[in-house]
């Protein structure tokens, strides 16, 4: 990996997904700071490095909190806010109070929810029942046993024994609650990126990548990877968070507005 150099200084936030942490943003964040950039990896409560707080009262709000707060303690304005697979809805709730220090969102094929919806309603009835009968089997209940990074397309046997290593539980709380209001999020400019071939089962993020790609207001990339991409290739999503950076308050895609 080269050193990303950009002439202007940057504070990115960097959000992961389900049953991940901060950890997995360790590549990207590592060429954003050699450029000289400000860098934030949070993990979510119960998750990653917070693992030993995993309880069932955890949901979708206490991560909403989470990324709130991290914005707020560090006082952080003008921020590239990235947020990858389930972290699209924290990062979609949290902007309806942190969208004023936000210079642009990047959803690293993510979920884009629409206010009152849940994983488990962009996901289909059939992946949630599936995630509660993993829940019944594997998690008294409650929480969603850790995933094997392989799931997600990563196919290096040393990336996919480090990225296990780490992998956590998730309360199972946090995909069946339904967000909140999400006018904020839809209102802010900003840039999907697709990861292809998909690894994960079908239709799981065909909602978010649909609404983004006909939605002028935001910028639809498409980038020939897994759905791990900060793991696999983690050169490239740089390049796109430097592009959606510079992208931000260019207006909207000439394209016709549709919804999803």
């Amino acid at each position: 990996m080269e050193a990303a150099s950009s002439p202007e200084p940057t504070t990115f936030v960097l959000l992961h997904g389900g049953r991940h942490g901060g950890w997995c943003w360790k590549r990207v964040a590592a060429l954003l700071r050699q450029g000289g950039h400000e860098v934030h990896t949070p993990t979510l409560t119960g998750l990653g490095d917070r693992a030993h707080l995993l309880n069932r009262s955890i949901g979708l709000d206490t991560h909403i909190q989470d990324l709130v707060a991290t914005f707020t303690y560090e006082d952080l304005r003008n921020v590239v806010l990235v947020g990858h697979s389930y972290g699209g809805m924290v990062v979609s709730g949290a902007m309806e109070v942190i969208a004023d220090r936000v210079k642009t969102v990047v959803l690293l094929d993510a979920h884009l929810p629409r206010s009152g919806e849940s994983v488990f309603d962009l996901n289909g009835e059939q992946r949630a029942a599936a995630m509660v009968a993993l829940a019944d089997e594997h998690g008294d209940s409650w929480y969603i046993p850790p995933a094997d990074a392989s799931r997600y397309g990563v196919t290096d046997p040393a990336d996919v024994a480090w990225a296990n290593s780490r992998m956590t539980a998730q309360p199972l709380k946090t995909y069946q609650d339904r967000i909140g209001a999400t006018d904020r999020m839809w209102s802010h400019p900003g840039m999907f990126i697709e990861c292809v071939p998909s690894s994960l089962e079908p239709h799981l993020l065909d909602r978010a990548r649909e609404r983004s790609a006909n939605d002028p207001r935001f910028h639809y990339r498409v980038l020939q990877t897994s759905h791990n991409a900060m793991v696999t290739d983690p050169d490239a999503v740089v390049g796109l968070l430097f592009e959606a950076r510079d992208l931000a308050g260019t207006g909207i895609r000439e394209i016709p507005s549709a919804s999803v």
